[in-house]
């Protein structure tokens, strides 16, 4: 499972890495679908630019970095759900579907909407992945268990 592990995340990461590379380019083509979700979004959690075009660039930031962690390995649940996140508020700025009025237009928003859901499903995996360890929720039932049993032996015993 670790050779799995070991190239599925690079895979998973590329197209974060190239995308967000891109972005942070040339912010330029996305500011405008952007600036739908984005000044919305701004409005209501504080600390965040007004300014679309700002806020294309930190995504593109947050894309490039969380890829790289999770392309190598490092803290690759915490850079999947980072992923996830920063994935929800691109896809709908940027492939709304549902407003595009050209059928051909609208069959390739939805694709990539689609595809972005699937990318958006494989970093939720990704994220709860423990490297085939028991999750902490996992070892702590254990942990109780065992000590029920002990207490319950000692108790019998006396």
């Amino acid at each position: 499972m670790t050779i799995l592990r070991k190239a599925a995340r690079p895979l998973l990461a590329s197209v974060f890495v190239s995308g967000g590379l891109r972005t942070l380019r040339d912010p330029d083509p996305l500011t405008p679908a952007a600036a739908s979700v984005a000044l919305p979004l701004a409005q209501r959690v504080p600390g965040l630019p007004v300014d679309a075009q700002r806020l294309v660039r930190i995504n593109g930031a947050l894309q490039l970095g969380a890829g790289l962690l999770l392309a190598t390995g490092r803290l690759p649940r915490i850079s999947a759900l980072a992923l996830a996140a920063s994935l929800v508020p691109t896809t709908i700025a940027g492939h709304a579907w549902w407003n595009a009025e050209e059928p051909e237009e609208r069959a390739r928003q939805r694709l990539q909407f689609t595809k972005n859901l699937s990318l958006f499903g494989g970093l939720l995996i990704a994220a709860a992945d423990t490297h085939g360890k028991p999750s902490l929720a996992y070892r702590s039932r254990a942990a109780a268990a065992s000590a029920g049993r002990s207490v319950r032996r000692r108790a019998s015993a006396v």
